[in-house]
């Protein structure tokens, strides 16, 4: 196995899965305490024109990082709809290197909830991001 196909100890495939992820699979996960983290291999399919990877993909694997740990802290009966996403791009990712998206902070509430993500590239920062949550009750069964 080659290095661009290693994955860090602790982490197993991500089971959700989405037509917008899809084309960037596989995505991996690891669970710590009540955290789920995920994590990337970057390969050229994630990468923009200049061959660095996209800050779209970033975006929203920062954006689906945070709101899986928004729903991990509430009561598992609710949607989440994102209502604002900022991300400051800190440095760049390669193709090879091993990307981790992990949320350091998440505040629900009735209404809304906050979180904040780090993102590295083989435990460099690459990106902080930011991110609001509409939360959206749901008829219990």
């Amino acid at each position: 196995m080659s290095d661009a196909e290693t994955i860090p100890e602790g982490f197993e495939r991500h089971d959700r899965r989405s037509p917008v992820t899809d084309p960037w699979e596989p995505i991996w996960r690891r669970l710590h305490g009540d955290v789920m983290v995920l994590g990337v291999r970057a390969a050229q399919a994630h990468c923009n024109s200049r061959g660095f990877v996209h800050g779209g993909l970033i975006s929203a694997l920062s954006d689906n990082a945070m709101g899986l740990n928004c729903f991990r802290r509430l009561d598992g009966t609710v949607r989440l709809v994102t209502v604002n996403l900022s991300v400051d791009f800190l440095g760049s990712a390669q193709v090879g290197q091993w990307l981790e998206f992990d949320t350091a902070f998440v505040k629900p509430g009735g209404t809304l909830c906050f979180a904040q993500a780090f993102v590295t590239a083989d435990g460099q920062p690459c990106a902080r991001a930011n991110a609001v949550f509409r939360v959206v009750r749901t008829a219990a069964a």
